[in-house]
């Protein structure tokens, strides 16, 4: 290969592992949130008016399936498996998602893009910049996707490709399940809801323009509050503008509001005793297989002296409906809908707060069984009322011990395979001939079984 040759052949494998780790990256952070892909989904069909479409079962599945496709693509270009036909997918994908970026960029009809989910936001404008580039490698790979060199060799490329699904569906399946295995928004275990409600001394201030219209023998005239004019001009009416957003706390929309109107936030926050707060946006879908369970859970917290709130968005025909259905007899505050979505994505979901930080944070499906054996028991004194320690660091290591060592082990024994395969071919063919020809028979027997056993 000559020199242009060569540096065509690692510019498009450059363009490959980029591609290849973006698309990943992308892929595991929804499949980590599959509920929060599809409120995003959700938010880009509203904007769209095409949301009585699809239904909320619908959107879910939709998050799950590009999830898959956009982690299984990563991964296939990764490894170079089914090369043209990873590279054109890419290709298609990103023909589909630059003009649709483009088009959040000049209509701004959604804050975010949701590419990375909560674990990198990005404006609508870095997202469009960002696909045109990602366009333009995956043009560029698709030109000669078969030189992309392999990890895998193509006999054993089927391990990796079930494998990565099998993954990356066993992640969603669970996430959904439980919940989402990595927490990227601001109320995750170990955050405290009170400090990032603050905004630090010296932050910017948000700033406003106001326009004022005055009229002066028929005439109207704008003036800015530098330039307002003397008394012989008459006030019309006024326009007030923000022209600059300044900082915004990562928790800005968190309110507690009983259903006697009392604003109880602070309260709540500054509760140096455990607080249990019941989530659920919804209580007309909420699931109800464990009302037992938060029964017992309220009655436990009664005895121990600990608060417990039920927080939702419902109304108060279906706060009384829920009474009467499970018994609750526990306070209901009412609280913004995206606000109960962000902080568990469960319906209902459980908190644990002590001091304003969150200690604990259950799903429906994996509720605390706190039962009557326990209840003379503190939550001092039991594993549910303990933060975790180095949660985050040990999914990580679950995560690279169940997948990434796996997939390395493979390359590195496909690849020590290939070698010695090529050694053999190569020592077949500096074997001299003998008189019966044995020796070119063997090395034709070589090369028909492994035509391209050189590692590339």
């Amino acid at each position: 290969m000559n020199a242009e040759g060569r540096i065509a052949k690692t510019i498009l494998n450059v363009c490959r592992l980029l591609l290849a780790t973006t698309f990943i990256l992308s892929g595991f952070v929804k499949a980590v949130d599959p509920k929060g892909t599809a409120y995003k989904i959700t938010d880009y069909l509203q904007a769209m008016h095409l949301s009585g479409m699809v239904s909320e079962t619908g959107t879910l599945l939709m998050s799950v399936l590009l999830s898959g496709l956009e982690f299984c693509i990563g991964i296939f270009l990764l490894f170079a498996i089914r090369r043209q036909l990873s590279s054109r997918l890419c290709v298609v994908l990103m023909l589909l998602m630059t003009p649709l970026t483009l088009w959040l960029a000049l209509e701004n009809p959604v804050s975010d893009c949701g590419c990375f989910g909560d674990a990198l936001v990005l404006t609508n404008w870095q997202t469009f910049w960002k696909n045109v580039v990602l366009l333009v490698m995956a043009v560029i790979v698709a030109w000669k996707p078969k030189l992309m060199f392999r990890f895998v060799s193509e006999s054993n490329q089927w391990i990796v490709i079930n494998y990565s699904v099998l993954f990356i569906l066993v992640i969603a399946s669970w996430s959904l399940y439980d919940l989402p295995i990595f927490d990227f928004r601001p109320y995750h275990v170990g955050a405290s809801i009170r400090e990032g409600m603050e905004i630090p001394e010296g932050a910017e201030q948000p700033k406003f323009e106001t326009t004022f219209i005055m009229e002066k023998d028929g005439e109207q005239r704008e003036f800015g509050i530098d330039d307002y004019p003397d008394s012989t001009w008459t006030f019309v009416e006024s326009r007030t503008v923000q022209i600059s957003k300044g900082y915004v706390p990562p928790i800005h929309d968190f309110s507690l509001t009983t259903q006697d109107g009392d604003d109880i936030t602070d309260e709540v926050l500054r509760d140096t005793n455990y607080v249990f707060l019941l989530v659920s946006p919804h209580l007309e879908t909420a699931d109800d297989s464990r009302l037992d369970l938060i029964n017992e859970l309220y009655e436990y917290c009664e005895e121990q002296g600990y608060s417990f709130y039920g927080l939702t968005a419902s109304s108060e025909r279906a706060i009384a409906r829920w009474r009467d259905m499970t018994g609750a007899e526990y306070a209901f505050c009412t609280v913004d809908e995206i606000t109960l979505k962000t902080i568990v994505r469960s319906n209902p979901g459980l908190l644990l707060l002590k001091d304003g930080r969150v200690i604990r944070k259950w799903s429906h499906n994996n509720l605390p069984e706190i039962g009557a054996e326990q209840t003379a028991l503190p939550l001092q004194r039991l594993p549910e009322g303990q933060m975790p320690e180095d949660a985050t660091a040990a999914k990580i290591v679950k995560l690279l011990l169940w997948f990434v060592l796996p997939l390395a082990l493979l390359s590195i024994a496909d690849r020590t395979w290939m070698w010695t395969q090529w050694v053999r071919s190569r020592h077949l063919r500096r074997k001299p001939k003998t008189a019966t020809g044995n020796a070119d028979s063997n090395h034709e027997d070589s090369e028909k079984s492994n035509p391209n056993n050189q590692p590339n």
